[in-house]
């Protein structure tokens, strides 16, 4: 496989990983983002190859036995998420810079993997509080859906120092002037 750098960004739902990346994509010219797969329903909006590669969980699954993930997990009880191997490939032979929005176990296998041709970067809420405030105000997810996701939250809050960066999304476009800083320094 041809090689070449990645960024990587996790955070726990909610803390605005998402809208950094979009904003970051129009600077940079040189990146191209990796889609991931899901096993979960399409929200409004959503875009099969566009924003996931939506799957049944059978599909799913039969993608796990022909080992055709770089990294997986079943990150809500019945949702799977992962990054498929033909992504960076699709990335890499385009010449590009490959950016992942990905959980934090993800993010961690990921950065595994690649090693020091990735930049590792996790983004904080400034609280749990202003955490749980953004994921209602989203007006996507069920009660029990945003308690799920809080639990999850508080242990992925703990992971921040297994990253090469930690940035605090307190306000937007400080995150986003740190995120290009923090980039532009490892791109060279």
């Amino acid at each position: 496989m041809k090689t070449g750098k990645a960024i990587l960004f996790s955070a726990p739902s909610g803390c605005g990983k998402t809208t950094i990346i979009k904003r970051l994509m129009q600077h940079f010219d040189c990146f191209d983002f990796s889609i991931s797969a899901t096993s979960r329903r399409p929200r409004a909006g959503e875009t099969h190859g566009e924003d996931y590669y939506f799957m049944t969980n059978e599909e799913f699954a039969q993608h796990v036995a022909a080992d055709d993930f770089l990294e997986w997990e079943e990150v809500y009880e019945g949702t799977r998420y992962g990054t498929l191997k033909s992504e960076p490939e699709r990335i890499w032979d385009n010449g590009k810079v490959i950016v992942f929005d990905v959980d934090v176990n993800g993010g961690k296998n990921l950065k595994r993997y690649f090693g020091d041709a990735a930049l590792s970067i996790f983004v904080m809420p400034p609280s749990v509080e202003v955490l749980e405030q953004r994921l209602r105000s989203r007006g996507t997810d069920s009660e029990e859906s945003i308690a799920r996701r809080l639990e999850r939250s508080e242990r992925e809050l703990q992971e921040s120092g297994n990253f090469d960066v930690t940035i605090v999304n307190d306000d937007l476009d400080a995150a986003v002037a740190e995120a290009r800083r923090v980039i532009e320094q490892f791109l060279g």
